[in-house]
């Protein structure tokens, strides 16, 4: 029987990820929201005390991760997560507020999974993790390699 899915929310802006996860939960969803408000704890979290990442061996990670972060850039954290042989399976879904093109193209040619730009809007922010979320009911997460 596999494990159950942990979300890991890299997320600086604090209304966006009450947000995030009020409306992930609204959906439908009830997996282990895990909540890092910069890069430096997230790394910390992912890679362990190590830096290899063993540590999550065998877990599902699915990874919600802001671009702009006050410590270092979303980018560096997709980079390190899909170049590591235990978390490079884990889907990142990239939720930022840029939609430069050719970030959106980099973020894809490193491997993210998923690119929304935040709506500026609430209301259509607000809709829009909620349709995430329901996307989050029905995908297939792989276990972190063994």
């Amino acid at each position: 029987m596999s494990k159950p899915v942990t979300i890991i929310m890299i997320e600086d802006d604090e209304g966006h990820a009450r947000l995030i996860e009020r409306n992930i939960r609204r959906s439908g969803v009830n997996n282990e929201i895990l909540p890092f408000t910069n890069g430096t704890a997230a790394v910390n979290y992912l890679f362990g005390n190590d830096g290899t990442g063993v540590d999550h061996k065998g877990e599902a990670l699915l990874i919600l991760l802001d671009l702009n972060l006050p410590d270092m850039t979303g980018i560096d954290i997709l980079r390190r997560v899909k170049e590591n042989k235990y978390l490079k399976c884990a889907p990142v879904v990239v939720l930022t507020t840029t939609d430069d093109s050719q970030e959106i193209k980099r973020c894809y040619e490193l491997g993210c999974n998923v690119y929304i730009t935040k709506p500026v809007n609430y209301e259509s922010f607000a809709n829009a993790i909620r349709q995430l979320g329901l996307f989050f009911s029905v995908i297939q997460v792989p276990q972190a390699a063994t």
